[in-house]
C-alpha cells in the first residue's frame, strides 16, 4: 500500500469520525433508523462528514446480518431504489411534446436507478469498495433465490465495471519476497492446478523459469484481483505434468524461447462478469518481451472445462462420435493402452467439432476458457489428449488440454474476425480433423 493511499485513508476516516460525533448530537440519531432508512438519509445527506459517517454506519451494519436478513435488505433496496417512473413519464412525454426545451440527457439521468448514487455513496466510505465486493458475492448468491434481484445486479456490475477498469489496475510480478499475506491468497485462490502447501508456491515464483503476475486495484491494494502464472521453455508442452513436476530441470530464461500461460485464476467472485484476464494476459506479454527479447512464442496449457457438460447435455452426434462418448462416459481415470490406440484418432476429431462447433445459447462457443481465448485473439493450434491425469482435469474433460497461440502479428485480426464474424482462428491440423469428423 502506497504512503499516499494510507494518509487518503487516514483522513477519510477521521472525517467519518467528525460525520459520527455529529449524527450522535443530532436529532436523527443513525442508531434509531433501520438499515433501509438509514440508506434513505444517506441519499437525502447534504453533509460530507455526515454522508461518510453514515456510508460506514450502513456498512457495518449490513455485516451483521444473516442469510435472510441480507435478502430482505437486497429486495428492499430493489423495490424502494430503483427509477421514479411516474417522474420519468411525465419528462418523456414533455420531451416529446417539447424536445427544445428538455435535453435528452436529462431523461438518461432520470432512468437511471436511485440504488446506483446508492451504491456510489457508500462506495466513499472508508473500507466502502471493498465492502461493496463482499456484499455483491452475497447478492450473488441470493439472485439464485430471487431471479428479480439481477436487475439490482446489474447496477453492481455497470459501477464495477467503471471503477474497475484497465486504467485504475496495477501489474505486479509475485515473487518469493512478496508479502506473505498475499502469497497465501495464491495457495487459496489457484483454480486451475491446485497448489499443495508452500513449497509447491515456490516452485512457481522462486523458480529461474517461472513467473506470476497478478493484478491489484487501489482500494484493495493486498488483494490479487486475479493472476496469471506462466513457464518458461524451449517448446509448446502437450503435457501439464512437464510444467508442474518438481523434479524438473530448471531452464535459464535468457535461453527459453517460448512462454506458456498454464493458469488464469479470479480471485473476487464479488467482480463476476468484470473482464480482467484479456488485459492481463496482454500487459504480462508487453513485460515479458520487455525482459526477455529471446522469446518468440506466447502460448497456453488450458483446459476443457466444458467438455463433459457438453456430452452430459446429449448432442447430436454422428455414429463414429456417440460410440466413442459411449465408452468414455464411464472412465473415472485414464484407460488402457489398448483403448488408447483404438479411439485417439476418433477423440481428437470429437474434441475438435466441440471446440468448432459446439454453441452456448448466445451462439459463442460453448467452452468458457475457448471463448475468453478466441475473444483474446488467440489462435487454436493444438489438442492434447490425456495431458492432465489429476482427478479434477480428468472430471471435466477426460484430462483432455488445449495450447491455443497468442501470435502477436494477427491478435488483433482474430480478435476482429471472432467478434464480428464468429471466425475461430485454428491450425490446419485441427481443421483437418473438424472436417473429417
Amino acid at each position: 500500500m502506497s504512503r499516499w493511499t494510507n494518509i487518503i485513508e487516514d483522513l477519510l476516516s477521521r472525517v467519518s469520525d467528525i460525520g459520527n460525533t455529529i449524527l450522535v448530537n443530532s436529532n436523527t440519531d443513525s442508531e434509531k433508523l433501520c438499515l433501509s432508512q438509514k440508506c434513505l438519509a444517506l441519499l437525502s445527506n447534504v453533509g460530507e462528514a455526515t454522508g461518510l459517517a453514515r456510508s460506514r454506519d450502513i456498512l457495518e451494519d449490513y455485516k451483521k446480518l444473516d442469510k435472510s436478513e441480507q435478502l430482505a435488505f437486497f429486495q428492499q433496496v430493489y423495490t424502494d431504489f430503483g427509477v421514479d417512473e411516474a417522474l420519468l413519464r411525465k419528462t418523456v412525454n414533455e420531451w416529446l411534446l417539447h424536445p427544445k426545451k428538455i435535453e435528452a440527457r436529462q431523461i438518461h439521468s432520470l432512468s437511471e436507478p436511485r440504488s446506483q448514487e446508492l451504491i456510489r455513496r457508500l462506495n466513499l466510505a472508508y473500507g466502502g469498495t471493498a465492502s461493496l465486493v463482499k456484499m455483491r458475492e452475497d447478492l450473488l448468491q441470493h439472485t439464485k433465490e430471487d431471479p428479480s434481484l439481477l436487475a439490482l445486479d446489474k447496477d453492481f456490475q455497470h459501477l464495477f465495471t467503471s471503477w474497475f477498469n484497465n486504467g485504475f489496475l496495477r501489474l505486479e510480478r509475485i515473487n518469493w519476497s512478496t508479502p506473505a499475506t498475499i502469497l497465501e491468497k495464491v495457495i487459496a485462490y489457484e483454480a486451475v492446478h491446485e497448489i499443495q502447501g508452500w513449497d509447491e508456491l515456490r516452485l512457481r515464483v522462486a523458480a529461474n523459469d517461472r513467473r506470476l503476475y497478478a493484478f491489484f486495484h487501489p482500494s484493495l491494494s493486498d488483494e490479487p484481483l486475479i493472476f496469471v502464472e506462466v513457464a518458461l521453455t524451449n517448446d509448446m508442452p502437450d503435457q501439464i505434468s512437464s510444467i508442474l513436476a518438481g523434479d524438473r530441470e530448471s531452464l535459464d530464461p535468457h535461453f527459453a524461447t517460448t512462454a506458456v500461460f498454464y493458469s488464469i485464476s479470479n480471485c473476487q467472485t464479488g467482480l463476476r462478469g468484470i473482464s480482467f484476464g484479456n488485459f492481463l494476459i496482454k500487459q504480462v506479454v508487453e513485460e515479458l518481451k520487455r525482459e526477455l527479447p529471446n522469446l518468440k512464442r506466447f502460448v497456453t496449457m488450458s483446459p476443457v472445462p466444458g467438455l463433459r457438460r457438453w456430452i452430459d447435455s446429449k448432442p447430436t452426434l454422428n455414429k463414429n462420435m456417440q460410440s466413442l462418448v459411449n465408452e468414455l462416459t464411464p472412465l473415472t481415470s485414464k484407460p488402457d493402452n489398448a483403448f488408447i490406440e483404438k479411439n485417439h484418432h476418433s477423440l481428437y476429431q470429437l474434441v475438435s467439432y466441440y471446440l468448432l462447433e459446439a454453441k452456448n445459447k448466445k451462439g459463442g462457443p460453448f467452452d468458457p476458457v475457448s471463448k475468453f481465448h478466441l475473444g483474446n485473439g488467440a489462435r487454436l493450434e493444438q489438442i492434447n489428449l490425456w495431458a492432465d491425469n489429476s482427478k479434477r482435469g480428468f472430471s471435466g474433460s477426460w484430462g483432455i488440454m488445449v495450447n491455443y497461440e497468442y501470435d502477436l502479428n494477427s491478435i488483433e485480426i482474430n480478435h476482429e474476425h471472432f467478434l464480428r464474424e464468429g471466425i475461430i482462428s485454428t491450425s490446419p491440423t485441427i481443421k483437418r480433423l473438424n472436417k473429417n469428423s
